[in-house]
C-alpha cells in the first residue's frame, strides 16, 4: 500500500456531505497527513480488500486506513479529528462517548445524508493543486 506513512480516508464520492468533509479535512491538515480515495473507485475497493475489510462494497461509512488497520463510522471520524490542527483536534474528545452512542449518531446522519445534503451523479475530480492528495 504505497503511502504507508499517510492515513487514507475512503469516502462516498457522490455524497455532498462527504465531499464537504474531505475539503474540511484538507483545510485543517496543514501537514498533509491524509490522502483520499472514494469508496466507489477501483483504488478504494482495492485498499479495502488489502486491509481485509469485511464488506468492501458497502458505501455507507467513511473508512480510515492506517497501515494495515481500518476504522469506520464514528471511530474513523474521531481518529481523523485527532490529527487535525487545533481547535478541530478537540473533536477527538468524542472518544469519551461510548461507541454505541457515537455510532448511533453517525448512522442517523449517514442514513439521511443524501436527503439533507444531496448527492452528485459522479465523484468530483480534484483540481490540479489537490491532485496529489487523491489516490
Amino acid at each position: 500500500m504505497g503511502e504507508d506513512r499517510k492515513m487514507i480516508v475512503l469516502f462516498d464520492g457522490v455524497c455532498n456531505l462527504c465531499s464537504w468533509a474531505v475539503n474540511f479535512i484538507i483545510d485543517h491538515d496543514p501537514d498533509k497527513k491524509f490522502v483520499f480515495a472514494s469508496l466507489q473507485s477501483q483504488v478504494g475497493q482495492k485498499l479495502l480488500k488489502e486491509v481485509h475489510h469485511p464488506a468492501p462494497t458497502e458505501l455507507d461509512s467513511v473508512v480510515l486506513i492506517q497501515g494495515n488497520k481500518w476504522y469506520e463510522k464514528s471511530e474513523a471520524a474521531v481518529r481523523v479529528a485527532r490529527h487535525l490542527k487545533f481547535p478541530i483536534s478537540l473533536l477527538s474528545a468524542g472518544f469519551f462517548l461510548p461507541k454505541f452512542i457515537r455510532d448511533f449518531i453517525y448512522d442517523f446522519i449517514a442514513q439521511n445524508r443524501y436527503r439533507w445534503f444531496g448527492k452528485q451523479d459522479s465523484c468530483r475530480l480534484p483540481n490540479p493543486e489537490l491532485q496529489q492528495r487523491f489516490l
